[in-house]
């Protein structure tokens, strides 16, 4: 797997659909993560989301993601204009740090535990949980 290439996927994770959308769709994102409705996100509630978001970029559903399918993803976030490589930077080394067994590849399970490294910072109190106000937050960053 080109760790580059999957850095730039786990950019379109770490900026989110709630935090790089803007108005309507920031809001149903939300609300779609939102599972238990308490208007906050808490971190199991992301990784539920980015397992399902790994089902989606796991065309071929053999468990890990490969070089085509980040490949992919890179095209349709570029074209639905979410890519921002100003944000690239760090990602390698999340990428790596995804990657527990350390095998090179990520698995279903690496993905979706993982909390990218912006969206820890912005949890201002450590409590695991995407407050609102810790959300328009990130948004302003």
């Amino acid at each position: 797997m080109n760790v580059k290439l999957l850095a730039c996927v786990m950019l379109i994770l770490a900026t989110g659909s709630a935090c790089a959308a803007e108005g309507q769709k920031a809001r149903q994102a939300f609300r779609q993560m939102d599972q238990n409705g308490d208007r906050a996100l808490q971190f199991t509630e992301l990784q539920a989301a980015r397992a399902t978001l790994f089902d989606r970029l796991d065309i071929n559903r053999n468990g890990v993601l490969d070089k085509g399918e980040a490949q992919a993803a890179l095209q349709r976030a570029r074209e639905g204009g979410r890519l921002q490589t100003a944000a690239a930077e760090g990602l390698e080394a999340q990428a790596r740090r995804m990657d527990t067994n350390g095998d090179g590849r990520i698995a279903r399970a690496e993905f979706a535990q993982f909390i990218p490294d912006r969206l820890l910072q912005a949890d201002s109190n450590g409590d695991r949980t995407l407050s609102l106000s810790e959300l328009k937050a990130l948004r302003r960053r």
